[in-house]
């Protein structure tokens, strides 16, 4: 069965929850597809989501880290798009800092619906510590990864292709696990080849199938009226 391509436009909040217990208690249990967007705090995950959605549906801050809970929105019945907690820089207490790390780390290990991650680096400063780790565990987790280069606007084409390629050549022992691709929430470099990519990821073969019954089912009990 196939199935027009994704509307992003339709993305609507859903929830906003400090850790996983929350998430069950409000969502319908943790089913379906959820695409999680994860990075640093001054990454820019909020203006790409706004830019994907073309709504202002992620709150924007000049102060880095101000995203603190696990902020989920609906696409569909299906399927969610899932705003983490940003990790490393955000200026807050410590205590604070390891409470968010906690529920990024316990979201992520415990997810079972997690079906693809964009890891957000500002281009400029690619591949620290924090997102090495957050992208080798979702490949030993088997779950696709998309590296996306934000702020790609601050550099010139030359220096941004150089800079893509080489974090591709430093991801290549990941093979198809890891795409790399440049992004700019502000002149929309990149939106295009992103929303394919997610559109991919929210329509895995066992997903199609189970619309296709529901449809079926549907459409067999319509017919009974």
């Amino acid at each position: 069965m196939s199935e027009s391509r994704i509307d992003f436009r339709k993305t609507e909040f859903l929830i906003s929850a400090p850790d996983i217990a929350h998430l069950n208690e409000y969502l319908p249990g943790d089913v379906g597809v959820e695409i999680a967007f994860a990075g640093r705090s001054n990454a820019g995950k909020s203006s790409a989501l706004n830019l994907l959605t073309e709504q202002k549906i992620a709150r924007t801050s000049k102060t880095p880290g101000r995203t603190q809970l696990i902020n989920v929105f609906r696409l569909d019945k299906h399927r969610r798009l899932v705003d983490l907690p940003g990790y490393g820089f955000a200026q807050v207490p410590l205590a604070l800092k390891l409470k968010w790390q906690d529920a990024l780390g316990e979201y992520l290990l415990k997810r079972d619906c997690l079906s693809g991650v964009v890891v957000l680096m500002d281009i400029r400063h690619p591949l620290k510590d924090l997102d090495m780790q957050m992208i080798e565990w979702a490949v030993q987790s088997h779950i696709p990864v998309l590296a996306l280069l934000t702020k790609a606007d601050k550099l010139g084409q030359s220096a941004r292709m150089k800079m893509v390629n080489e974090v591709r050549k430093k991801l290549s022992h990941f093979e198809d696990g890891v795409k790399v691709e440049p992004f700019s929430s502000l002149k929309g470099i990149g939106k295009g080849k992103v929303l394919g990519i997610l559109d991919s990821w929210c329509k895995p073969e066992w997903l199609m199938q189970q619309i296709e019954a529901e449809a079926i089912a549907a459409q067999a009990e319509a017919d009974k009226q």
